[in-house]
């Protein structure tokens, strides 16, 4: 009969993120995963399998309690809003990441997806879905007249996708939030509609 775990899968999950946050996938050994989670080796091989494993299910954990987090708040805001907001989150959490971990799925992005057919796959899944609802929110803008017409929802949310892993990559070299929102203005400029 199997034992059940003695373990928090959802702490263990926090634990291995951030072990990959800091230091990414191919710094980060079996063992020292296994000590950051506070659980053996041999617990980490039973529960989630190989390193490559555990990485595929720590990034997923990582995506749904920040990326889709921030979509639940934020979708339910006024469409500009929404992304001002969720830019303003951005910058926040950049500033205040005193490690300058940036963001796990841009990491991995930049590290393991131009060598890994799967984690590459896996990576622009994500990214397609960020886009997709910066289009919902630019598209919803564009149909109450709340944002400008002048370009179609797929550029500008192509644009704000963009931005966004600037933002993302920048802040881990120049955490300054002048810096910061001044990538912003422009973007926030050809989104607003014209005044009449």
């Amino acid at each position: 009969m199997a034992r059940p775990r003695e373990f928090d899968e959802n702490a263990v999950l926090d634990a291995a993120v951030h072990r990959f946050w800091l230091h990414g996938y191919e710094a980060t050994s079996v063992r020292e995963l296994a000590q950051s989670m506070g659980i053996t080796g041999a617990s980490l091989y039973n529960a989630f399998g190989d390193k490559r494993s555990l990485f595929r299910r720590a990034l997923a954990h990582y995506v749904a309690k920040s990326f889709g987090d921030r979509v639940d708040r934020f979708e339910k805001l006024v469409p500009r809003d929404a992304i001002v907001a969720f830019f303003n989150e951005i910058v926040d959490r950049s500033l205040s990441d005193l490690d300058r971990k940036g963001c796990l799925l841009v990491n991995s992005a930049l590290e393991v997806a131009p060598h890994d057919p799967e984690f590459q796959e896996t990576i622009a899944g994500v990214l397609v879905q960020v886009e997709a609802f910066f289009r919902r929110c630019v598209a919803a803008g564009q149909a109450s007249g709340q944002i400008s017409n002048a370009q179609s929802a797929d550029d500008l949310a192509g644009i704000l996708l963009s931005t966004l892993l600037g933002v993302r990559v920048l802040a881990r070299t120049r955490p300054e939030r002048a810096l910061l929102e001044g990538l912003l203005r422009p973007v926030y400029a050809l989104l607003a509609a014209p005044t009449t």
